[in-house]
């Protein structure tokens, strides 16, 4: 099929945003609109001595001014979006983040007051009225200094809220005995999440209750957390997400702006609208790694991986909204060991709460972090036991013959050819001509294999309705941030009714289309809608046979459904689906799943950089990718997934960093000093798809959408560290900027 699954069919989404007609947050307006502007904390810790917002709330065009005290009691602070249990089996320490400071403040950005006003410049104007008075004290940056400092919150008793482990000790014990050990302390530091379009939100309240448009990647999660957030039900509130642009997990979690905006448009009974502005997103929106590892590795001398034992520590931020307590444990720590053949693992993991901005899901959720480590540590014992590193993980690498096989962290593989899928890389990235090319040059190849294990939310749900007039509408529970959705589900219907793909509309977005839907998030969207709308097509097809007994006057064992048709068996009579509702009415399939499936979508990335060794600059020269995710609904969209993802990776290995002073202030505050990639810091990624389809799900599909992020980190760090070592330099740690190798190169 021309347009059905498989096809590197072009983005149906793509000329409405290339030609300024996508529909975002900001771009609602509303009669009678409010516009809201957030006072925000300038200390990152200190006793909040007052707030007066009495001039305010007389300047002209102000309807309502909030501070802690006005909403005492009416707002529920945001708690984890998830609970676990630590290593002892106590559970883990939330620390709720109120939607406005009250007796204390614990980060720069912490929202002290909102103002709501007729016009934005009115409520900016009203807001550098609020007089705040904070007593500044010493504050707690790092999660080291944490892990000894005072409690940074009242009746915590100290800065640790978990403690969490995965494996075995004694067998790592066992394991390290008269091994070779490679030794390396790897930091994650701190990023900032920056989509395109910054977070926003409009909202309006009438008797039946609230009605919500907000920049989202889970309308059914923003919908329940805000209606937790105000005490009332779910039902009485319908929220829409528009086109999004960007999210990469950020726009999963509740901000304390949405509910103060849907308790000020009850209260004023008026629209009411916030959008973010870049500084204020540096600043607020929850941020991403901060995570330090020391990680050992025992090897025989052959290069045989025997054991691992890690230690991190996770700095969390200031509190623990969303799923921050999971990113660094039950979303990743399990990946330890990577795609490799070892059965002794330890891995402990320590979160604090630290003076910071919180820390929650940015594209990859933890997993960049530890396969990061783990290819880390691969390429330095390569070096260290004389070996190369693609040799080195041929000799670790899980074989096919062994699959299905768990990892000694507990991940299932059920569909997996590494040393195949490696030795294609290395081919397609002319491994063995890389010392000719680096000739000359101070140049460095670096190596990574990942894998992923990808899922999410259980519960999807999708529908298909196909109208008397032939119009299909698809509707879906997971939300597109740039994804491609609208095209790619279209995809999946047009091949399993085989009606026109320019027929179908899907929409996504809607609670009130759709009453249950987990989301976009964790790579798991392409297999849970599949298995939904798979499920919608057959309730379609099931209508469509019982309606074509009366039609075609013949029993339903009579007939049968393909391309598109029912047809009576062994003759050429036949009614098309869209024929079958002009006659009888609109044809309707509901598909809803509530199982999680898991997938391990894996692949080896090559990287190779180049440093200038009069500045210390880091170029990134070639890259090439060999990825494995099942079979593919569109491998050009697919593709672009990779470019993205590589882009972001390579943006925290070389440049990324959101730098705190020793006060908690931000010295990177705008992209002036928050240094992002651009398209000329960037090579051509050469990309091959590979398909060892997966038997969890009825199309084969593995996720793909945070795979580039999660490669790339240890491709281009081990890539950078390869030229380091070349030119007799010690390591480095990233982000690997111009002055930081500069000192390694020169030794300062």
């Amino acid at each position: 099929m021309k347009f059905g699954i498989g096809q590197a069919v072009k983005r149906t989404e793509d000329p409405r945003f290339l030609t300024g007609r996508g529909q975002y947050v900001d771009d609602i307006d509303l009669p009678e609109m409010l516009f809201a502007q957030v006072v925000r904390s300038d200390f990152a810790a200190g006793r909040l001595v007052g707030v007066d917002a009495e001039e305010a709330r007389r300047m002209p065009g102000v309807a309502l001014v909030y501070t802690a005290a006005d909403i005492a009691g009416r707002l529920v602070p945001i708690s984890a979006g998830m609970g676990m249990v630590q290593a002892d089996g106590s559970p883990f320490v939330d620390v709720p983040h109120p939607h406005l400071a009250e007796d204390t403040v614990a980060y720069v950005g912490q929202p002290v007051a909102v103002v709501f006003a007729n016009s934005r410049q009115a409520a900016m104007d009203a807001a550098e009225a609020v007089a705040v008075e904070i007593e500044p004290s010493d504050a707690v940056v790092s999660a080291q200094d944490a892990l000894h400092a005072a409690p940074i919150h009242e009746g915590l008793d100290g800065n640790r809220i978990y403690r969490w482990e995965v494996g075995d000790p004694d067998a790592v014990a066992r394991a390290f005995d008269n091994a070779h050990i490679v030794q390396l302390d790897v930091r994650n530091q701190r990023l900032a999440v920056t989509p395109i379009e910054p977070r926003g939100i409009v909202v309006r309240y009438d008797a039946q209750g609230w009605e919500i448009w907000v920049s989202n990647q889970g309308v059914h999660s923003a919908r329940d957390d805000i209606a937790r957030d105000l005490r009332t039900k779910p039902d009485r509130l319908r929220v829409h997400a528009p086109d999004v642009g960007g999210g990469f997990g950020m726009k999963l979690i509740d901000h304390p702006e949405y509910a103060l905006c849907a308790l000020a448009a009850q209260q004023t009974r008026r629209p009411v609208k916030w959008t973010s502005t870049r500084a204020e997103a540096l600043l607020s929106d929850v941020q991403a790694r901060d995570l330090t590892t020391r990680a050992e590795a025992a090897f025989d001398p052959d290069g045989t991986l025997l054991g691992l034992r890690w230690r991190s520590t996770s700095n969390v931020g200031a509190f623990t909204p969303g799923f921050g307590a999971g990113v660094h444990t039950s979303f990743s720590a399990h990946l330890i060991g990577g795609v490799y053949d070892v059965r002794a693992v330890h891995h402990v993991v320590e979160g604090v709460v630290t003076n910071t901005t919180p820390v929650d899901a940015y594209r990859g959720a933890g997993k960049p972090e530890v396969l990061h480590v783990m290819e880390r540590l691969m390429s330095t014992a390569a070096r260290e036991l004389g070996l190369d590193q693609v040799a080195i993980r041929q000799r670790n690498l899980i074989r096919p013959d062994q699959i299905p096989y768990r990892t000694a962290g507990g991940v299932d593989f059920d569909a997996i050819d590494a040393p195949a899928i490696l030795n294609r890389a290395a081919e397609l990235a002319d491994v063995v001509g890389f010392d000719d090319r680096a000739r000359g040059k101070l140049a460095g190849l670096g190596v990574a294999y990942y894998y992923e294990r990808t899922g999410g939310g259980p519960v999807e749900m999708a529908t298909i309705h196909i109208a008397a007039d032939g119009a299909i509408i698809a509707d879906v529970g997971t939300e597109s941030a740039g994804q491609g959705h609208e095209t790619a589900w279209a995809q999946i219907v047009a091949n399993q009714l085989g009606v026109p793909f320019e027929a179908i509309t899907v929409r996504r977005g809607d609670t009130g289309s759709l009453p249950r839907g987990s989301g976009t998030g964790g790579s798991r969207s392409a297999v849970q809608a599949s298995r939904s709308f798979l499920i919608a097509a057959e309730d379609v097809v099931e209508q469509a046979l019982i309606r074509a007994e009366d039609l075609l006057e013949v029993a339903r064992t009579d007939l049968e459904f393909r391309d598109g048709t029912v047809r009576v068996t062994g003759t050429d009579r036949a009614m098309s689906l869209i024929e079958i509702a002009a006659q009888t009415g609109p044809l309707d399939g509901v598909g809803e799943v509530d199982s999680v499936v898991t997938t391990t979508p894996n692949g080896a990335h090559i990287a190779e950089v180049e440093i200038d060794p009069e500045t210390g600059h880091v170029t990134l020269t070639r890259y090439s990718v060999v990825d494995d995710f099942g079979n593919v609904i569109n491998p050009m969209i697919v593709t672009g997934q990779v470019h993205g993802g590589v882009a972001q990776g390579a943006g925290q290995v070389l440049c990324e960093e959101m730098v705190r002073d020793a006060d908690g202030q931000p010295l990177s505050g705008s992209f002036m000093d928050y240094a992002m990639p651009r398209a000329a810091d960037l090579p051509m990624i050469d990309v091959e798809l590979v398909s060892v389809p997966t038997p969890s799900n009825p199309l084969g599909l593995k996720g793909c959408g945070e795979a580039g992020a999660i490669a790339a980190v240890g491709a281009v760090a081990n890539a950078v560290e390869d030229a380091l070592a070349r030119a007799g330099a010690a390591p480095c740690m990233p982000p690997y900027t111009a002055g930081r190798v500069w000192s390694a190169l020169h030794r300062i």
